[in-house]
């Protein structure tokens, strides 16, 4: 296999993977994708020297992507008054209680966030997330529980209309 067929099968195979980390990272599909295009950009660059599972070193660089946008305040999108696609609400209530957890985690470091994506959403211990995040275990420990009490603190999250 050439370089580009066995990248183009890792896209293939693993990017609803990474864009759904990539999503929960950014809360929005648009940045999502323009976020793991970018990873993958860097990706096929450095694809040569990745000789292990591609995908933890990959999922890095949409970690360290994401940080650094945000320190520079990127901002190349901005939502307007009407989205283009219509949201049906079918499930209001749960609607309801996934946008008060969203954005209780939007109130959040982005380092926190970050953790509780990766332990929650992506299933990852601490021990990879701190080999992710390029930090100890117990940074990771530390950030994971400082998130959990911000939002056991925060006051316009009511947990028990979100745990439905």
């Amino acid at each position: 296999m050439t370089r580009s067929d066995t990248f183009a099968e890792f896209v293939a195979t693993r990017s609803p993977r990474l864009l759904r980390t990539a999503y929960l990272l950014t809360h929005d599909w648009g940045l999502a994708e323009d976020l793991l295009q970018t990873s993958l950009a860097k990706a096929w660059s450095a694809w040569r020297r990745i000789d292990a599972d591609p995908e933890p070193y990959v999922r890095r660089i949409v970690i360290n992507t994401y940080s650094t946008w945000w320190r520079r305040r990127w901002r190349a999108e901005h939502p307007t008054e009407h989205p283009a696609e219509s949201v049906l609400a079918d499930h209001g209530d749960e609607v309801a209680a996934r946008d008060e957890i969203w954005r209780a985690l939007g109130r959040l470091p982005r380092r926190q966030r970050a953790v509780l994506v990766l332990r929650y959403f992506d299933d990852l211990s601490e021990a990879q997330i701190a080999e992710l995040m390029g930090v100890s275990v117990g940074t990771v420990k530390s950030q994971h529980a400082k998130a959990l009490s911000k939002l056991r603190l925060d006051d316009s999250l009511t947990l028990e209309g979100a745990a439905r």
